[in-house]
């Protein structure tokens, strides 16, 4: 079963919201604190990321936010332990955002087993080539993980062709080309990309890279977009001194990210 397809599909005309956090940033205890909060203030799907240092899909700051907790010793085993923790305590299932060397180095099928007995329910790799998808689709299905595949302004036509009939569920849309961080303005051109994949197929569309502001979520929901990707404005509201501050912070982020979703569905019903 593709659990986060099914939380998309159950959201009918709403959009999800998807909160990004770097595991173990900025340490270990705030990170599971983080995801708690995420959870209660309405997230419906959040992404887990693994620290990695050569994240190339990634902006300056979710780099330093891996670089924070790589100093601190996070790596997939306080990632797992980190799943272990919170899982049973969350409702919003949580989908692993990893580069493909750590896989390889862990063993896929090793891999995917432990993320699957920790709890997660969803697996994004943005730099897996598309010619090894099969068998990491393979290995997912046989322990109830989705594999999100990606999909950027840059493919091609055969290769969204190819992407579209392999993904066993969502796609994840990158909303620009670059990489990930806190940008004006989102490109309109991605607004044709998210229509012509929906002629193309009924897989539901989560749309991330830059998003951070509700003025970009009411042009977005305009494209009939199934979930929003937010990350590096979370993690930016992740910064202080005090616990309590970093965290109030947070849960006001999302808060607010939350509401502008919910009046711009009430407004597009309208």
């Amino acid at each position: 079963m593709n659990v986060i397809t099914e939380v998309l599909r159950n959201k009918g005309s709403n959009c999800a919201l998807v909160p990004f956090i770097t595991a173990g940033y900025p340490n270990l205890d705030l990170s599971i604190k983080a995801l708690k909060i995420l959870d209660k203030e309405g997230a419906d799907i959040i992404e887990l990321g693994i620290p990695y240092s050569d994240a190339l899909a990634d902006g300056p700051i979710i780099q330093n936010a891996s670089k924070i907790a790589l100093e601190q010793g996070i790596h997939i085993e306080e990632v797992l332990y980190i799943l272990n923790k919170t899982t049973p305590q969350v409702n919003a299932p949580i989908v692993i955002f990893t580069y493909y060397n750590p896989v390889l180095v862990r063993g896929i099928h090793q891999f995917i087993k432990e993320i699957s007995q920790a709890g997660a329910k969803g697996l994004i790799i943005p730099d897996l080539p598309l010619e090894e998808v099969d068998y990491v689709i393979m290995v997912c299905s046989l322990f109830n993980i989705e594999l999100i595949l990606f999909i950027a302004p840059t493919s091609s036509p055969n290769r969204i062709k190819s992407i579209l009939s392999k993904s066993p569920g969502c796609i994840y849309l990158v909303s620009s080309c670059g990489v990930t961080g806190i940008r004006d303005n989102i490109d309109v051109k991605i607004q044709k990309l998210a229509e012509d994949i929906k002629r193309r197929t009924d897989k539901f569309i989560i749309l991330g890279f830059g998003i951070n502001n509700p003025c970009q979520i009411a042009k977005i929901l305009n494209w009939h977009i199934d979930g929003i990707v937010i990350g590096s404005a979370i993690i930016n509201n992740m910064i202080g001194e005090l616990p309590e501050d970093i965290l109030e912070s947070l849960s006001y982020f999302c808060q607010k990210i939350k509401k502008a979703i919910d009046e711009n569905v009430i407004n597009r019903k309208l």
